[in-house]
This record gives C-alpha cells, structure tokens and sequence, in this order.
C-alpha cells in the first residue's frame, strides 16, 4: 500500500522545488532606465545576463576584401543584387551569407548539386535575392530605429535556414459554440500575447495591416469598435494594443517602463528615447513585411507556409532582438562587412531567364500595396515601381501587366473603383519612372475585390517577355 503521509511529503517537495527552478536565481540587479522616482527600471537577474551574453556572440569575421578590381556583375551571370561589389567582396559575402543562414548545407541550400550558379532553379535563391534587398532597404532607410548599427542577415537567421523567431497569421476562432458568440480573438494563450487572454493575432494587425496603435481616450472607453482596425480608442482597440505590447516586451526582454512612464503612459515628454526608436520599428517592420515578405508567396512551397492561413513567414520585434533590448547587444557586425551597406535595395526584381521554372510560372516584378481605403504609393511601393521600371529597361521586348485589387471592407462598387485607381496610379509612377505607355497594359483580373486583409489592397506587376 502507498504510505500517504510520505506521498503527500514528497508530493509536497516536488511542487516546491518546481517553484524554486521557475524562479530567477538571485541576485536580482536593477537599472535605472527613466527619471529618478518614477520607478522606471529594468530588473535582471546575473544569470540571464550571462545566457544573453552567450546567446548574442557575434560569429568570427573573415578578413575584409579589397573593394577594387571588376565587379561581380560585370564578371559573373545573372548577378542581380550584389553586382556593384568587387569579386572579392562578392565571394566574402557569399561564404559569410553560407556561414550565417545554411552552415550545414553550405552552397546547395540555394544552388543545385552540379548546376551552373547562374540558374535560378532553387527558389531559396529567389528568396535570397529578395532578402538581400531588404537587408539594403533597412541599412539605407530605416536609421530612425537600426542607426548606424545596421542588420545583416545573420542578425535574424544566426545559423538557421528560417529565422527562429519569425510569424505566421492566425485563424480566426470565430464563433464559439453555446451563447457567448464571437469571442474577439481572445481567450486563446499564444507566445505572441504573451499565452495571455489577449488576441491572439495582434502580429496581423500591426505588423503587417495597418492597424492604429491608439488607445488613450478622454471619456469612459466603448466596448466597439472591435478589433484593431476601428477608428478612435475602445476597449477592444486597448485589448489588441497591450497584445502588441506583449510581444514587444517579451521580444525585448524588458518591461513597460523601457519606453513609458508608468505614471502617464501616452506622455511623449515623459517618456524614454527608446519610445521613439520602437515608433519607427513598427513601422519598418510593416515595410518590409508588406514589401518584402508578403510579395514571396507565390514563391515559396507550402512546406513553408503557416498552416492556419497559408502565409508566408513574416518578420516581427523577436526576429531581430531575440530577447535583448538591442539585437546582438548593440554590436554591428556592418564593421566587418561594410560591403553590406552598398546593397542596392531596388535591385531584387523577382526575374530571371525564361528557363527560370520558379518564376517564369510566377512572372512577378512586384506587387504593390496600399492603406485601406487609399490609393497613395508608398516608399515600398515606389522601390518596387523603379525595380520593375530597372528590368524592362534591361529588355526592350517586354511589357508589363498592371492589376488592381481592394479588400472586401465597405461598398463593392467603390471598392471596385479603388482597385481601377491603384492600377492608374502605378501605371502614372511607372510612366514617370521613364517606362513608355504602350509597354504599360492595364489587366482587369478575374476578382477585382478579395479578403479584408492587406493582400487584397495592391497592384500586381506582372513582366511579359521577360
């Protein structure tokens, strides 16, 4: 028989002890982060300093190569990113790139046993072009958040093939049964809300539409508009806010008052720096979601997609910082690879020969997208517009496909005259960008109207000949 009294003691010992290894092992140390009596401060424990320390060592560098001499475009085949680097820069980003994305596989993560570099039959070198373009992109253009530090690709992947740290949409629960109806996404326990009550797929809505991070209101708060993409503060708007919040928090290993002034959250004058810095991040990361990541799709084989909604992986706060306030602890690795920074982020046109059986089918140069409701070309938009404008330029014969698209949000009818107003307004951009009109054909595709999502809200370009 089972003595009761020592299972009930030892029962006992097992729930303390796990109690005790789920703690932080002290000592616990504090930094003050904000003003003195505000309570602003980060608490860490000596232990997990040394874990991120560890975790964020940056690989061994190869000595640098000489920036003169030909060029690998001039030299090399279908170099369509990196052709302005010297040949030896050109090789020591290719070995570093190997190094920092596909140790184990080496070169054949992208190129085919026994196949001439120059094809494009694996599609990870389609997607490796494209990355390398982003990478460009943020180096170039998004100083407000990265600085002077920079990305490179091993600041994301560190040895992985996909990024550890990387998103997929969500289903939407929908309509749970008995009484209580639809239960706004919540109630769902995710890493992304923090295994919280809190929506699940705030990502969605932040990082990839165009939801507004806005929850101060100067009355009792509504309970609708629902979900993030209402105008004006609620309570559901608040409840996908703090659920972007946490993956913020978590994704940087520190808490509130990192960026707010517990004592007057919405105060920009009482708030950190690094609120500012986290402002702009946002809004990179939606860039290079929406112009980067999104317009991969049709590129990548459904092994890769997410499997609730068929997405392609996307890229959020944890991708670059993996748990540290500032990714690789503020280290840039751009001192050791300054060839990085002359990437030419309009350079990744998704084309190649028609041989090419990944992108002769999709044919894509890139696809545009728009905010609900507007018809304006963005920053992304126009580097895709130069992009497509840089391969015809490269091909007198071809032409282009130009179609409209709008989601399913309000009216049918107008929404149809916005898809007509996209496609206008990126043939006029194409236009001024030196491409002759009758190259330009306007495509009326089969749905002009899709999904309430951003996917719905673009222009397709689509290369002919090419």
């Amino acid at each position: 028989m089972i003595n009761t009294k020592n299972f009930l003691a030892s029962a006992l010992l097992l729930g303390v002890t796990l109690l005790i290894v789920g703690c932080e092992r002290p000592p616990i140390v504090s930094q003050q982060t904000g003003f003195r009596g505000t309570g602003m401060v980060e608490m860490d424990s000596e232990l997990a300093k040394v874990k991120l320390v560890n975790a964020n060592a940056l690989p061994e560098a190869s000595p640098k190569a000489d920036p003169n001499g030909p060029t690998a475009g001039s030299l090399y085949k279908n170099v369509q990113v990196l052709g302005n680097q010297s040949v030896g820069e050109f090789t020591r980003t290719m070995v570093a790139m190997t190094q920092w994305v596909s140790p184990k596989e080496g070169c054949n993560f992208c190129h085919k046993a026994g196949e001439d570099f120059a094809a494009d039959t694996q599609y990870t070198k389609v997607v490796a072009r494209k990355m390398l373009s982003m990478t460009g992109k943020i180096n170039a253009d998004w100083g407000t958040h990265v600085g002077n530090t920079g990305v490179t690709c091993y600041t994301c992947h560190r040895g992985n093939n996909i990024p550890t740290e990387v998103w997929y949409s969500a289903a939407d629960p929908g309509t749970v049964k008995g009484f209580t109806g639809w239960n706004y996404g919540q109630n769902t326990p995710v890493s992304a809300n923090g295994y919280s009550s809190l929506p699940l797929d705030s990502l969605s809505s932040y990082l990839s539409n165009d939801g507004q991070v806005r929850i101060q209101g100067d009355h009792a708060l509504p309970t609708l508009p629902k979900g993030p993409s209402g105008t004006g503060a609620s309570i559901a708007s608040t409840e996908w806010n703090y659920s972007l919040m946490m993956h913020m928090s978590n994704s940087l290993g520190v808490n509130c008052t990192f960026c707010h002034n517990s004592r007057a959250f919405s105060n920009w004058n009482e708030s950190t720096p690094q609120r500012a810095t986290a402002w702009h991040g946002l809004r990179m990361v939606r860039d290079i979601n929406n112009g980067y990541m999104t317009p991969l799709e049709s590129v990548f084989p459904d092994y890769r997609k997410g499997a609730a909604m068929g997405d392609v992986a996307k890229v959020g706060c944890s991708t670059c910082h993996q748990g540290a306030s500032k990714p690789m602890l503020g280290a840039s690795m751009l001192a050791d690879y300054p060839e990085l920074k002359k990437i030419d982020p309009t350079a990744a046109a998704l084309t190649a020969s028609a041989a090419n059986p990944i992108v002769a089918a999709l044919n894509v140069l890139g696809k545009i997208f728009f905010a609900s409701g507007k018809a304006d070309i963005d920053a992304a938009g126009n580097d895709a517009i130069k992009s497509a404008a840089k391969a015809l330029a490269a091909n007198n014969a071809a032409k282009l496909d130009i179609s409209g698209f709008a989601d399913s949000n309000g009216n049918q009818d107008q929404n149809a005259e916005l898809a007509k107003k996209r496609a206008f307004a990126v043939r006029d951009a194409l236009k001024a960008a030196g491409v002759a009109e009758d190259r330009i054909n306007l495509k009326k595709p089969e749905f002009l109207v899709g999904a309430a999502t951003v996917e719905s809200r673009r222009v397709d370009l689509v290369g002919i000949g090419l």
